[in-house]
């Protein structure tokens, strides 16, 4: 894959993974507001419950935009295209798929 096309594919997808980070992180801060009015007869668990689903999607948004990053400097590095564990090239399909890739499909398989 050219690495324009691969930047431009990070780009895109860094752009889509932050504005769910802000929604995600804006989510969780109403939850936790509404649990702390005073006078709320809610179901505490069902509050803490949202709470708990609104971090796990934060981190996995975090996760997903470290990923990004490491991609960015495995293009600047001249490296990126290649599984991080074998070296061997990943596919132009599976880049594609997801730009972020760093192993290729059998090594995503087997491990």
């Amino acid at each position: 894959m050219e690495h324009e096309r691969a930047r431009a594919l990070l780009r895109e997808e860094r752009v889509s993974v932050e504005r769910l980070l802000a929604e995600t992180l804006d989510a969780g801060r109403d939850d936790r507001e509404q649990a702390n009015q005073d006078g709320n007869m809610a179901d505490p668990a069902e509050r803490l419950t949202a709470e708990e689903a609104d971090d796990a999607v934060s981190r996995g948004l975090r996760e997903r935009l470290s990923a990004i990053e490491r991609a960015e400097h495995r293009i600047d590095q001249g490296v990126y295209g290649f599984s991080v564990r074998s070296g061997l090239p990943l596919s132009d399909e599976r880049l594609e798929a997801d730009p972020a890739a760093e192993l290729t499909v059998d090594e995503v398989r087997y491990s």
